[in-house]
């Protein structure tokens, strides 16, 4: 194979210029959330798969949720913590477990790539 043999077939593949998006409040689960913004990236809940950026702003703390799928993020800058007290940093990379149940907050900020499959669904007796 050569450098100039293209197996790409037109509309295989979708180029995002990250630097460039807006992000807007974060509203996944309807009512927007003011210490976290977000920019949807590729699918759809609806699809079972979603992929997004997410900034938490310093204090920030989401929503109780459980995992009816997995869940990964990259931090690609700031800290985040979880609920058990773990902190992680810029470079860690985070996969949670179908069924597994948690929430986060951000003392200083940070921003995420999160990958989704299936969907989060809040716990009502913890909001």
């Amino acid at each position: 194979m050569t450098a100039q043999s293209n197996i790409l077939g037109p509309g295989d593949r979708e180029v995002i210029a990250t630097n460039s998006l807006k992000f807007r409040p974060y509203d996944r689960y309807g009512t927007p959330n003011p210490s976290m913004d977000w920019v949807p990236l590729n699918g759809n809940a609806n699809e079972g798969f979603e992929s997004f950026l997410l900034k938490m702003k310093p204090g920030a703390q989401s929503t109780p949720h459980v995992h009816t799928g997995g869940e990964e993020f990259y931090i690609i800058d700031g800290t985040f913590t979880d609920c058990d007290g773990e902190t992680f940093s810029a470079g860690d990379y985070v996969a949670y477990r179908p069924g597994s149940r948690h929430f986060s907050t951000s003392a200083d900020g940070c921003t995420l790539l999160v990958i989704l499959r299936g969907q989060n669904e809040p716990i009502q007796d913890l909001l």
